[in-house]
Order: C-alpha cells, then structure tokens, then sequence
C-alpha cells in the first residue's frame, strides 16, 4: 500500500508508533489498528521531492491479503487519509513535474501490457525518450517563433535571408522526423496492440479448423457444410514473443442469402483492418471462380498488407493446378501440422523490430503529431511566401500540438527566449 501527501508520514508514525522512519530505508516494524496488532511488515518512508509522486510517500510492504490490506487502509484513512482516485499517483508525479504526460500514459499501457514487444516500446517512453525529442523541438520552435516575433515587433528591416534558411531547414528536418514517427507508429500498431492475423478464403476451404489447430482447442465449430461460420470469430494466442489476433472469418464467395452477405463484408472488413492475411486454397479441389475471387482480393491487399498464401490440405491427392500459386511461394500445410505456417510467421514478426524509430503508444499521441507536422508544413509555405504573421501562427499552433503530449505550453518560454536573446530596452 501506498500513501502519499503531507501528512503521509505523520499517519505512518501513529501506524508503527514509531517516533521517527528513515527515508529511503527499509524498516521491519509492527502495524496497528486501534490498538490491535495488525501485521509485521516492510516500511519505506520517501521524502519530498524524492518520490514517484514529488510528495512524502510511505509504502507499506505486508504479507499480503486482503483483510490485512483492508486494515491498514482503513487504519490510515482513521488518522486522516483518503482512497486515492484512478492515477491519481501518476497525476500528482506529472502535476509536480516528476513524469510527463507521455511517460504517465506508458505507465498505464505498461500495466495492461501483453507482449515483449509493447514492454520494450513503453520501457523508451517511461525513460524519457518521446520527452527528449519534444522537449529538442519545443526550443527550436519556441528559438525561432522568438526570432520572428521580436523581428515583427522591433525590427525596421527584413529578417536576414541567412536566418530564414536556417528556419526553413529546420522547419524541413523536423516535419520529416514528426512524419516517420507518425508512419513508424501507425505500422508498428501491432507492437503494442498485438498483430491481427485475419485467415480468409471460400467456404469449407478449412479456415476454422486452421483456426482450432494454432489455438490448439476446438474455438470453431466445423462441419462438411459451406457457409458453418457465418461471422467472424477473434482469438489471441502468443507466437514468439509476439502477441497476435487471429481472426476467423467467413467463406468468401457469391451468395445470395442476406445473413452470409453480412458475413462476407465483414470478412472484407477484417482483411483492411488486420496486417496480415492467411489466404487459404484447398489443394484437394481444382481452382474454382470462388478461389479466383480470393485471389484477387490477395492482388488487391498486396502492396499494403503482409499476405501468406496456404495449400491446405496437402496430406489429400492434390487436384490443385499447381501453377496457379507458384508465384505466391505458398505453404503446404496439412491436418492438424500447422509447424510451417508458425515458423513463417514467427520469421516475419521477428522483423517487424522497431530499432530505433519514436514509437507513438496510442491515438492521441499520433493525432497531436500529425497535427503538429500539418503546422509545420504550413508554417513552411507562409514563410516561402513572406508572410511572416502568418508563419508565427502556424508555429504557435505546432508548439501548442507537440508540447499536449508532454507538457502544455506556457507563453511565458516565449518571453524567456525574447528578454534572454536581445536586448529590447533598458
């Protein structure tokens, strides 16, 4: 249990009836409630500043329990404490400046974290990385739209051309910088959020029983009948390291019947939001106008998505025109022996590393970016054109979009620039 604020450690003292708790050492020391022993138990006092919060913390480490986690909640809000409010820790830690908003949102993902992959990005945004990199552009933009500003106000000539260079490749290198790590982060989505693996291909084709066989339990009912499965069904199962969703979905072909149609769109559906696609083709049956329809959604997807093409049935007398697929380079898998398809997924996935790209950890981190970068480019063409007002709008608007993923903007970093720069006045 955790306690932090003022009175954190005034409340510890009355718990252990201790007259004094060293910072920054373990204490073994007995609890109490109302006088009644409660448990021996770990005590570490933190003092202000030096804490996860800014604020004088005291955790208790006990035997667990939850009786005995009660007691001592309920011990601490007797002397005056109160249960804390969702993040409210990692509020007060961003509100005195002890974490960012950014390394605050890696704590909560690092918390609900499934994967190595997600571990590994989160761990750079909880050190500090994203932080970094805002805080290096924060100045140059905060620099320059001083330079400018001063310039608008105070100068009798044109800014010298040296300086608008200058501005411009800096404007130039950082909208590249702000739009790789927006490509970077919407590519490597599935880092974080688990690859979605969608399996496709015409009815009774073996989708399900592909699905049952990776997740090594009957989660599909299969049958000899067309059309069994007439809705997509959502896995996950872990390959490597790596987390992935598998997506079942409905046999793709020509029905006239209203509920596989719904079926097959949300097939469809699924192919566009996954990264990958498991094409299946039964190579026990000649290639067929419903097959053909298959391929050419592969043909459609290829060049934005990661498509693996499968003979299935490979243990059955082929009837499949193996030429057909040989571009493809597709796998042969046969019942129940899914070993060449895991190999070749775990092959991909094991590339998809993300080096040392900035990885944006969730929604609202690429939408400030992009924001940002739209800013920049614009603020870029006001100044090709002159129209230096205008410019200094569209870098207070790129400022504004950069620093919500850290820290809000204070106007008062402009000032300091200006007074620490020239010397307007004595």
């Amino acid at each position: 249990m955790r306690l932090s604020g003022s009175l954190a450690l005034q409340i510890a003292q009355k718990i252990t009836r201790r007259e004094k708790l060293i910072p920054r050492t373990a204490t073994l020391t007995a609890l109490y409630h109302d006088n009644t022993l409660i448990d021996e138990a770990i005590v570490i006092y933190f003092q202000s500043p030096k804490s996860f919060t800014g604020e004088c913390i005291v955790e208790f480490q006990t035997h667990g329990g939850q009786m005995i986690a009660q007691m001592i909640v309920d011990a601490c809000m007797i002397h005056g404490a109160r249960l804390a409010q969702p993040g409210e820790f990692s509020k007060r830690a961003v509100l005195n400046g002890k974490i960012d908003i950014a390394q605050a949102e890696a704590i909560a993902a690092m918390i609900e974290s499934k994967s190595e992959d997600s571990v590994k990005i989160l761990a750079k945004q909880l050190k500090g990385n994203l932080g970094q990199f805002i805080h290096k552009l924060r100045e140059e933009l905060v620099e320059t739209l001083a330079f400018v500003e001063v310039g608008i106000d105070y100068a009798e000539e044109d800014l010298d051309p040296k300086l608008l260079e200058r501005i411009d490749a800096m404007l130039q290198e950082n909208i590249a910088l702000l739009d790789k790590s927006v490509e970077a982060s919407r590519r490597r989505r599935g880092l974080l959020e688990g690859f979605r693996i969608c399996i496709i291909g015409k009815p009774n084709v073996g989708k399900s029983s592909l699905l049952n066989a990776l997740l090594c339990y009957d989660r599909a009912i299969t049958s000899d009948l067309a059309g069994t499965t007439r809705d997509t069904i959502e896995e996950e199962i872990r390959i490597g390291t790596h987390l992935v969703k598998i997506v079942d979905t409905a046999g793709i072909r020509e029905s006239g019947e209203q509920i596989e149609k719904i079926g097959i769109e949300r097939s469809i559906q699924a192919i566009e939001e996954s990264e990958i696609v498991l094409a299946l083709f039964d190579r026990s049956r000649a290639f067929d106008e419903d097959d053909e329809t298959i391929l050419s959604l592969i043909n459609r997807y290829k060049e934005e998505k990661t498509c693996i093409i499968i003979e299935n049935k490979a243990d059955l007398p082929p009837k499949l025109d193996p030429n057909i697929l040989q571009a493809y380079h597709p796998i042969l898998l046969s019942k129940d022996d899914t070993a060449p398809l895991i190999t070749a997924l775990q092959a991909y996935l094991d590339t998809q590393s993300f080096e040392d790209d900035l990885i944006l950890i969730n929604q609202r981190q690429i939408d400030a970016t992009q924001q940002a970068s739209d800013a920049l480019k614009r603020a870029k063409i006001q100044l090709e054109e002159g129209e230096i007002e205008l410019f200094a709008y569209e870098i207070n608007e790129a400022i504004e979009a950069i620093s919500s993923l850290t820290k809000p903007f204070e106007r008062d970093e402009i000032l300091d620039q200006m007074f620490g720069n020239f010397c307007l006045g004595k």
